[in-house]
């Protein structure tokens, strides 16, 4: 795929312009965005099967909020926690728009289920805002990392488990912070008492790839082409990679527990609810974690 201008396309049989837009961009009078690799437009408006061309990246108007709407979202998570509105997500996703935004339409409807599956399983289905064990005195120095000079604890503060991803580690806090302009170092309760706060680190978690793993929203959206020491590791794309990324050290490269399978439940079941099916590599037993 060469595409300099945008996400690839492969032609298919009896497409045309404003049927490939409409389909692919929500509206076939945006045909005229649609470009060669190089950027030129199509000769007179000719396509052929198999020809690729670029579509503009981003959905006006949404993303991740045309792929799950607000009934759709309380459909999913019915008990969920009044931290977790689907306003407050859909406003979080305004600073990554390319979350759920990249590759195909059944591609970005996949990172949506996948990333609203591993959120479900880290709160139990959008019901705990915070690591029940950590409540309510929090957790200590357990997850202060004295070694991170970039961003130290701060006194009387505990970086356990807090919002829809469990963000955890002083580290974690403080990078997250910085990205959102937020002193979570010194504010770390942030995570679990302002909606939009507490979904923007999770996006954050997921958009940001963090060396040597790439981003849970590369490997979605098919930007994350593994490397031989990856593929030598059993790590392809897939959802399961997803979990090698966000808790592979404790569900990945031993049997199938029942962390794994809630995972994996929810993503089938969400990608059910978004009329796209499960990609076929839900598991990372055969992936050697980081």
């Amino acid at each position: 795929m060469t595409c300099q201008c945008g996400r690839s396309y492969l032609v298919r049989q009896g497409d045309i312009l404003f049927d490939i837009a409409q389909r692919e961009l929500g509206d076939g009078n945006r045909w005229r965005e649609i470009m060669n690799p190089d950027c030129s437009k199509p000769v007179n408006e000719i396509i052929f099967p198999g020809q690729e061309l670029c579509l503009p990246n981003g959905i006006p108007g949404g993303g991740f909020s045309d792929i799950v709407s607000r009934q759709t979202y309380e459909t999913m998570f019915p008990n969920r926690n009044g931290l977790y509105s689907h306003d407050s997500l859909v406003t979080a996703t305004q600073k990554y728009p390319n979350f759920c935004n990249e590759g195909s339409d059944t591609q970005r409807k996949r990172e949506a289920a996948a990333f609203l599956a591993n959120i479900a399983h880290e709160t139990s289905g959008l019901l705990y805002i915070e690591e029940l064990r950590c409540i309510p005195n929090g957790c200590g120095d357990e997850y202060c990392d004295r070694g991170s000079t970039q961003y130290p604890c701060q006194p009387g503060r505990s970086y356990h488990g807090r919002g829809p991803i469990q963000l955890s580690w002083n580290y974690n806090y403080g990078a997250a912070g910085r990205a959102l302009g937020k002193d979570l170092l010194a504010n770390p309760d942030l995570v679990k008492s302002d909606g939009i706060i507490s979904f923007s680190t999770a996006l954050w978690f997921w958009m940001t790839p963090q060396a040597p793993k790439p981003s849970c929203h590369d490997v979605m959206s098919g930007h994350w082409t593994p490397s031989s020491d990856d593929i030598n590791k059993g790590r392809t794309s897939g959802f399961g990679m997803t979990i090698n990324i966000i808790n592979g050290g404790l569900e990945c490269g031993r049997p199938t527990d029942e962390r794994v399978e809630s995972r994996v439940n929810y993503y089938r079941q969400f990608c059910g609810m978004l009329g796209v099916s499960a990609d076929n590599n839900v598991y990372c037993d055969l992936m050697q974690p980081y």
